[in-house]
């Protein structure tokens, strides 16, 4: 009998370029296109030292492998929960929000502030509180990429700037963003050569590990991208791919009739995927 364990190999698993890839966990599989898509969790402490930073959870996805390396990228962050409910403690009061966001690169990401006031606010305060945490999240999106976004969620620049803005409704003792998650991507794009002309010579540059693990991706990706549409599961998911959409912009150049036609959609289904794109 064949020993399936002596068929596999370590992976390394490294975080993205923003944390100097640094290296987050080992991972075994005997075949690297099974890699794509798995998840992994750590602490900001983890890759950085710092003490303080223990109750700050970071979220990877691996998303392609070079070499013996399996390289990710940040899809969220969160809080422990024992450090929100010391955060949220007896006669305080809480204000949390919930705003979906967009970066200047094209991420959608869904954003958590919380505010913490050290007494019972009025409820109309609460609502212009909120209100000014959304606009706060929102205006830092739109001016930075994703990964300035996330540096600024993580490192509290964003929750600074919104303590100040409240600071005109109701001082609050505390502001947090206590979570995030991307929601969208990018579509990959593929990397394209042009054949040289007859005596022309091409100088080729060096291709980042982010352009190589392009390369490299599989179907996995996509069908995880189709995933996160409403009312698409992970057949229906696959069905989709399998009918020649390999894509987000795929599915929105289609007609009613050609998504009707995938395995498994009805016209009802296909109208309101077609509204949702």
């Amino acid at each position: 009998m064949k020993d399936k364990w002596k068929a596999k190999d370590w992976y390394k698993v490294v975080a993205p370029d923003m944390f100097n890839r640094v290296q987050i966990g080992e991972t075994l599989t005997d075949e690297p296109e099974k890699l794509i898509g798995r998840k992994t969790v750590v602490t900001l402490h983890d890759l950085t030292g710092d003490m303080s930073k223990m109750h700050i959870k970071l979220y990877f996805q691996v998303y392609g492998v070079k070499g013996n390396e399996a390289l990710t990228r940040l899809i969220g962050h969160d809080f422990t929960s024992d450090y929100v409910i010391r955060l949220t403690r007896r006669r305080k009061s809480k204000t949390e929000g919930v705003f979906d966001v967009e970066t200047k690169d094209g991420y959608k990401v869904r954003v958590k502030p919380l505010a913490i006031a050290d007494r019972r606010i009025q409820s109309s305060q609460q609502y212009l509180i909120r209100n000014m945490l959304g606009e706060t999240v929102k205006a830092y999106a739109e001016d930075n990429t994703f990964s300035e976004l996330m540096k600024g969620l993580i490192d509290g620049t964003v929750s600074t700037q919104a303590f100040h803005k409240c600071k005109k409704i109701y001082p609050a003792k505390r502001i947090e963003v206590r979570k995030s998650k991307v929601l969208e991507m990018p579509a990959i794009k593929e990397v394209i050569r042009d054949e040289p002309e007859e005596g022309e010579e091409i100088v080729e540059e060096e291709p980042t590990p982010e352009e190589e693990a392009i390369v490299e991706a599989t179907k996995d990706q996509v069908i995880e991208t189709f995933t996160s549409l409403k009312g698409i599961g992970p057949m229906k998911a696959e069905a989709i791919y399998a009918a020649g959409f390999d894509s987000i912009e795929a599915l929105q150049e289609a007609s009613v009739e050609d998504l009707a036609e995938v395995d498994g959609f009805s016209p009802t289904l296909a109208m309101k995927l077609k509204e949702q794109l």
